[in-house]
């Protein structure tokens, strides 16, 4: 990605105030020179005042006074009128198509690619970012990033009330069936993963970069303090304990926005999607089984793979984290870590047998079992959104 560092702009100077003073005679609405004195007391002790705040203060009153011009609302608002909000699509707009619809706006976005350029040159003024890649781009000066630091604003999906969960472990429905130790043996393991990398992310992010990264280690260390984030705090900001956890309020609210907004192509799909409830989508028995559980499995299928919804980075930290320290073999298994981002989709490749796991997003599975494939969430990693809009407060003045 090609390195676009951002031109700061200066300070503004102090506008100093002038009162001008009126002279005349004759009537009840002259200026006395009492009242001249008294005004010009309160101004001298104004500028006393300001001429009294250290620079910093100063820049900070300004940059407080930048922050809070508008409210997020406001801001969408704007944004929305004048056709500047951005998203990449793919299954990552249904979120702001909730919050567009939130304020009675027009759903309608710009077509994001997968740079921040568009949010650089100010052709989208409120652009779409994960958390744990593009926001850090943004933020940072290492390589590829923008060097925006704290300056920007941010528009947070979990906030606003239409968050969508997103990572999650599933496989297929008969798989499952056929092969319950092994669904439990690789979750067992890949929960181990994830609760060593949650503890270690430095450690996590080494390990996913030595396994072909294809972002630069210092991005990937970012990569793997957000995501920690995502896994440990739900989207109301409570911090998690139960690494894995499917809670029916988050996945309930994912399910009715997708019910809404995604749109299928075949009418009997589209019905099927609108009657499905949680219960057609995951099964919570396999993940209480390999919690409650002292590590001890009798497998079926001693030799799996899972396929990532991405390439190899610190969105995935846990297995890779599982595969690196041995976890996958302590509970008979040899695992394969798959790239995701090819030709074929992560549910895809689940239902046809390509591999035996699969790391997707709630909508994308419920999408893809309305259109007729077998699919079984079996651990929700991922309890909140990553998805944010970022913005340049000054943009919106």
């Amino acid at each position: 990605m090609k390195k676009r560092m951002r031109k700061l702009a200066g300070l503004m100077g102090v506008t100093v105030l002038t009162v001008a003073m009126m002279t005349g005679c004759g009537n009840s609405g002259d200026v006395t020179t009492s009242d001249t004195k008294e005004e010009t007391d309160v101004e001298t002790a104004s500028e006393t005042e300001k001429a009294g705040q250290t620079d910093d203060e100063t820049e900070a009153s300004d940059d407080e006074t930048k922050q809070t011009a508008l409210s997020d609302e406001e801001i969408i608002r704007t944004a929305a009128a004048d056709g500047t909000v951005g998203n990449w699509g793919l299954g990552n707009e249904y979120e702001i198509l909730a919050l567009l619809a939130k304020y009675d706006l027009p759903t309608d976005y710009l077509s994001q690619d997968f740079t921040m350029d568009g949010f650089d040159d100010d052709s989208i003024s409120l652009a779409s970012a994960m958390t744990y890649n593009e926001l850090g781009l943004v933020q940072n000066d290492y390589d590829g990033g923008y060097g925006y630091g704290d300056s920007i604003g941010i528009i947070d999906m979990n906030d606003q009330g239409v968050a969508m969960l997103e990572d999650n472990i599933f496989c297929k429905g008969e798989f499952a069936k056929e092969n319950p130790e092994t669904v439990k043996a690789f979750l067992y393991a890949s929960l181990k993963g994830w609760e060593y990398a949650m503890e270690n992310p430095a450690e996590a992010a080494e390990i996913c970069y030595e396994y072909g990264s294809s972002v630069s280690a210092e991005h990937q260390a970012y990569m793997a303090d957000e995501v920690a984030k995502l896994v440990n705090t739900d989207m109301s900001g409570n911090t998690v304990t139960d690494i894995g956890n499917m809670d029916d309020a988050a996945m309930q609210q994912t399910l009715d926005i997708a019910k809404k907004y995604v749109s299928l192509d075949d009418a009997n799909a589209s019905e099927k999607l609108q009657a499905m409830t949680l219960d057609d989508i995951r099964d919570s028995s396999y993940i209480d089984a390999a919690k409650s559980s002292d590590g001890t499995f009798t497998v079926e299928k001693p030799e799996v793979s899972i396929q990532l919804k991405w390439l190899p980075d610190a969105q995935f930290m846990g297995y890779y984290v599982a595969l690196d320290k041995g976890y996958y073999e302590e509970v008979g298994l040899t695992v394969n870590i798959v790239a995701g981002g090819g030709d074929i989709a992560e549910t895809t490749a689940v239902n046809n047998g390509t591999v035996d796991f699969g790391v997707t997003w709630v909508s994308n599975l419920a999408s893809a079992n309305a259109g007729g494939m077998d699919l079984l969430e079996v651990a929700q990693v991922f309890q909140r959104s990553g998805l944010v809009l970022v913005y340049k407060p000054e943009n919106f003045n």
